[in-house]
């Protein structure tokens, strides 16, 4: 882990009696130059040291992050499909178009919200950009994410699963994805510190948040419910998210629910406007919540070795 590297000014040179005008921004910038290099080197390091202890001893490494994904996904499949029989052909596609990206976000702000707490030992005795705590979490997050993903493509190319020029829209989720987790894992981190009920409450909201999300249902059914108001679903980033890698990766989209004979759509929309529209809006209300995300956590840091 890197110490802070600062630049001083030459010999001769006092700051606090203002610097000459012609010199003083190339320092500044040097200076600013040098912190934004030994952040990103601590966030890295911070990241590299999770992965290594994470799989430290283990015998199959990797494999064990596909484990959890993969048991949620057989378990779903066989109740959604093989039980209650939606329809949906290829549903264990479907399933791992919203799973992967869920899992992702949810593991990164579960993360990022005891972020500061976890490394309280590191917090007080050291000085060192306290932002990169939460961001190392959201990066391990999407670490992970990266190897699933790449692993699921895989995997799906050797049973012939065919894309379309639709798998672009899953760098615009991706990013959006990452935006949203940062944001929310700055707040939930800020606020953990202070007050620690915030990790239980984050992990319960989690769980009833999956459930707002089409990851085992259709988002065609909550147009059917909401009508005119389907819009305002979508104010959920994560809804959009997912409904977003589903177009991306599930191509069959039209089907018949065997329990009602009735015709369904598994995609949100078949075309690509509405992803653009639903992305732009999350972005929108992910920039903002940013934001007012670190505004929070640069005012409530300032206390955090006390109240560590």
């Amino acid at each position: 882990m890197g110490a802070h590297q600062t630049i001083n000014p030459p010999e001769g040179w006092h700051v606090s009696a203002g610097l000459p005008a012609a010199a003083s921004p190339l320092v500044a910038r040097q200076r600013a130059d040098a912190q934004r290099r030994v952040r990103w080197e601590l966030l890295a390091e911070l990241v590299r040291k999770d992965l290594k202890v994470k799989y430290q001893g283990s015998v199959l490494g990797f494999a064990w992050s596909l484990a959890n994904p993969l048991l949620l996904m057989a378990i779903y499949y066989l109740v959604f499909a093989v039980v209650l029989r939606n329809g949906i052909p290829g549903f264990a596609i479907f399933i791992v178009a919203g799973l992967l990206p869920w899992t992702a976000f949810s593991g990164a702000v579960m993360t990022g919200t005891t972020s500061v707490v976890a490394n309280s030992g590191l917090v007080k005795k050291v000085r060192f950009p306290l932002q990169v705590l939460p961001l190392s979490a959201v990066g391990y997050a999407m670490m992970h994410f990266a190897l699933q993903l790449g692993a699921v493509l895989v995997i799906t190319a050797a049973f012939r699963h065919v894309y379309s020029p639709a798998f672009l829209l899953i760098l615009p989720a991706i990013a959006l994805m990452v935006l949203f987790a940062t944001s929310l894992s700055y707040i939930a981190a800020a606020l953990n510190v202070r007050y620690r009920d915030t990790a239980h409450v984050v992990e319960i909201a989690l769980l009833v948040w999956f459930w707002l999300n089409p990851v085992l249902y259709p988002a065609s059914l909550v147009q059917q419910r909401l009508h005119g108001w389907y819009w305002a679903y979508f104010l959920n980033p994560m809804a959009t998210v997912v409904t977003s890698f589903q177009r991306a990766i599930f191509v069959k989209d039209a089907y018949t629910n065997k329990i009602t004979h009735l015709p369904g759509h598994a995609l949100a929309d078949p075309g690509y406007v509405f992803y653009l529209r639903n992305l732009a809006m999350g972005f929108a209300i992910s920039i903002v919540l940013m934001v007012l995300a670190r505004r929070l956590f640069r005012r409530m840091q300032v206390d955090f070795a006390e109240e560590l």
